[in-house]
């Protein structure tokens, strides 16, 4: 199945939770946003969120600073 995160397209197996392909692309759930098809998803959706083919997701990392 194909997902588009950040304008890149990525081929996942069927099944995919959120919080694997985060960590398959370098990313820690926590320390990024994340918005699935244009909402808004809470760091505890992460495991629980299951990818699924046509996918957007946008990708934002939290970053501290002043």
């Amino acid at each position: 199945m194909k997902v588009t995160a950040n304008e890149t397209e990525f081929e996942l197996e069927p099944g995919s939770s959120l919080s694997a392909f985060l960590d398959s692309i370098g990313h820690q759930v926590g320390l990024v946003v994340v918005e699935r098809n244009r909402e808004a998803l809470s760091p505890s959706e992460a495991e629980s969120t299951i990818l699924e083919d046509g996918d957007r997701l946008e990708i934002v990392r939290i970053v501290a600073g002043g």
